[in-house]
């Protein structure tokens, strides 16, 4: 009997002390899995928190940048005063260079641009020093006359220009919807995106086949020469060009529009240039 109960006894101490066991392990799991929580808790907090200071950052950059670009020199107009100038007057701009185009006899042509619009500089003269100092960004005052050649208005006859402080790159405007409207040339010389256009023939080659691309305007050039080729949207056709002064034949978009097919779905880069209509410089071709 007394066996029995000392049985008994052990029987429900061990019961017991598996009891609190479970207990303790229970609670430590309970633990764990609160501390794994608040951590999770505490580095989504400073993930989203690091994700907002960066886009603060990149915000505040960016009002900078605008707001440097709009800064203009005393006796400098707005590009608004610019537009407005009668051809052929005197005109004084400051904009930030974004790409040269050529350098030769001590003149310089220029694609230029500020938070308002853009500007067209062509032969200002430039020494070859100063010309290697144009790089993208950097600001320059003009001094020339307006004038306008087959629809391309620019800054030509005689321009002068000094290199000042700032720095300011435009961001691409995409100008896709508005290719067939009046709106277009309001973007005229800006650095713009075409999206999702359409390789038509360009022309034929010596044996009559349908071409995507031409050497010049009319096939009469060679490899190094512009090249021209067709683009389409909602059933209008438009002449897209690669100046090979800005971009020669060692670039890769001069080679992206050499290996184009018709039919191709394309989107493009480049500067608004006009002549006797839209006529744009292209910098970037992207086959889709």
């Amino acid at each position: 009997m007394k066996k029995k109960t000392l049985a008994l006894t052990m029987a429900m101490a061990l019961v017991l002390s598996l009891a609190a066991c479970g207990n303790s392990n229970a609670d430590v799991a309970a633990e764990s899995t609160a501390a794994a929580t608040t951590e999770a808790a505490t580095t989504e907090a400073a993930t989203t928190e690091a994700a907002a200071t960066e886009a603060a950052a990149t915000e505040a950059s960016t009002e900078a940048a605008e707001a440097v670009a709009d800064e203009k020199s005393e006796g400098v107009m707005t590009y608004e005063e610019y537009m407005a100038a009668d051809l052929d007057s005197e005109v004084v701009i400051e904009a930030y260079v974004q790409a040269k185009q050529s350098w030769w006899e001590d003149k310089a042509t220029l694609y230029t641009q500020d938070q308002d619009g853009a500007y067209f500089i062509y032969n200002a003269a430039c020494s070859e020093e100063d010309y290697a100092k144009l790089v993208p960004g950097t600001k320059i005052k003009v001094t020339g006359y307006k004038t306008e050649w087959s629809g391309e208005v620019e800054i030509a006859e005689g321009a002068t220009f000094e290199i000042e402080e700032g720095n300011y790159i435009a961001p691409v405007t995409d100008v896709t919807d508005l290719l067939g409207t009046d709106d277009l040339i309001n973007y005229q010389n800006q650095f713009v995106a075409f999206k999702g256009m359409t390789v038509e023939a360009a022309g034929q080659d010596a044996d009559g086949n349908d071409v995507a691309f031409l050497y010049n305007w009319d096939g009469s050039g060679e490899d190094g020469n512009d090249l021209y080729f067709n683009v389409s949207l909602n059933g209008q056709t438009y002449t897209f060009t690669v100046e090979s002064y800005l971009c020669d034949n060692t670039t890769d978009v001069y080679n992206a529009v050499k290996n184009l097919k018709i039919g191709d779905t394309v989107d493009m880069e480049g500067f608004l240039y006009w002549y006797e209509g839209v006529n744009p410089h292209i910098t970037s071709v992207t086959v889709k």
